[in-house]
């Protein structure tokens, strides 16, 4: 591929010189346009290297979805440093544990998160400075309102060489067999992934995407990255629409998105009690779903609900984001699967046999 690489966050920036007005996220209600996107991340950017962080730093990001934590992504890249997405469901312990492993000293949260600061900073969290709280003083942390963040005079991001190797974020596994581990990207594969799906895909500015998953799973970063790259807007579905079939569908309607990325459960949850017939939506072309198989019986019968949409079965381990997909309108009554598709024009691909010696085609 013979584009220029630059850091990921110089996209929001670009759609921002080129529509300023034009809307970068949505959550409910509530909206930033690209110019209030680039100039609160340059705020926070501002706010995190005054604190300390230097490039090439992990800062964490704890908190609800919002349209702050679009802010949060971009003001941490915007400082030099790496974001780390941490589960708000998970027990003190892991957070703990992912903070010591990263050697996070400084956290982007919400007011909702102060309780569970404050058992995580009693078990020897290197914690310096939380940006998102109220000042407290019964903490061992600084602490910092977003309110107080955008109060900053408008201006450039901080001057600070980002290379195309540095890291952008780190993602923590399950740690389903044993302890977590931190997958890292840089912003050379990032930036590659989502030029890859916005071109793939057919993104514009006219397309509104929905961003289902949490921060900390993988399928997140399609959401925000390609969604920048091509001046679209991305919409953040609150935690409890995703376990509320017909207000998820209501919202999907309600919001015109034209694409939905998402996993075959909620998929599943939806056919069966999203009430589609009673939804318009006519907006949406593209269903992009990954993360686990889809059964065929399901997935035909969404599809003959929603006959006028495009289906894609992309596939990739968090390692390397998405790599293979496979998009299709209809479904042999015969196929009893789905296939992952061919590999992406972005990635090279080796297939090996049980010994590891690769196999030639």
């Amino acid at each position: 591929n013979s584009e220029m690489t630059f850091p990921l966050h110089h996209a929001i920036d670009a759609a921002a010189d080129r529509n300023p007005e034009s809307e970068a996220i949505l959550f409910l209600d509530q909206r930033l346009t690209y110019a209030e996107l680039a100039r609160k991340s340059n705020c926070l950017a501002h706010t995190l290297v005054e604190y300390g962080v230097r490039r090439r730093d992990r800062v964490g990001i704890y908190m609800s979805k919002s349209l702050n934590m679009s802010i949060a992504i971009y003001g941490i890249m915007k400082a030099g440093a790496a974001y780390v997405p941490l589960d708000i469901g998970a027990p003190v312990d892991r957070v703990s544990y992912v903070l010591r492993d990263c050697g996070i000293r400084h956290l982007i949260t919400d007011d909702a998160r102060l309780g569970r600061l404050q058992d995580i900073a009693s078990k020897s969290s290197d914690l310096e400075h939380v940006i998102g709280i109220g000042s407290h003083t019964d903490v061992p942390f600084g602490c910092l309102s977003w309110d107080d963040v955008f109060a900053a005079p408008d201006g450039a991001p901080p001057d600070i060489k980002i290379i195309e190797d540095d890291l952008t974020y780190i993602i923590y596994t399950s740690g389903s067999t044993g302890v977590p581990k931190g997958i890292m990207h840089t912003h050379h594969s990032a930036l590659s992934f989502a030029r890859w799906a916005a071109r793939e895909y057919g993104f514009g500015p006219d397309d509104r995407l929905s961003n289902h998953a949490p921060l900390h799973f993988d399928l997140s970063t399609l959401d925000y990255f390609a969604g920048a790259v091509a001046g679209a807007s991305t919409s953040i579905i609150p935690e409890d629409y995703t376990k509320l079939p017909a207000s998820y569908t209501q919202l999907l309607s309600n919001q015109r998105l034209s694409v939905f990325y998402t996993v075959p459960f909620a998929l599943i949850q939806i056919l069966h009690g999203g009430m589609l017939e009673e939804r318009d939506l006519s907006a949406l072309r593209w269903i992009i779903y990954g993360g686990e198989p889809f059964p065929t019986k399901h997935l035909r019968a969404l599809m003959a609900k929603l006959p006028h949409v495009r289906f894609d079965n992309i596939y990739g381990p968090a390692e390397v984001n998405g790599c293979t997909h496979f998009s299709f309108t209809s479904l042999a009554e015969s196929e009893d699967s789905v296939p992952i598709g061919k590999i992406a024009d972005i990635a090279d691909a080796l297939v090996v046999d049980d010994a590891n010696e690769e196999v030639v085609a």
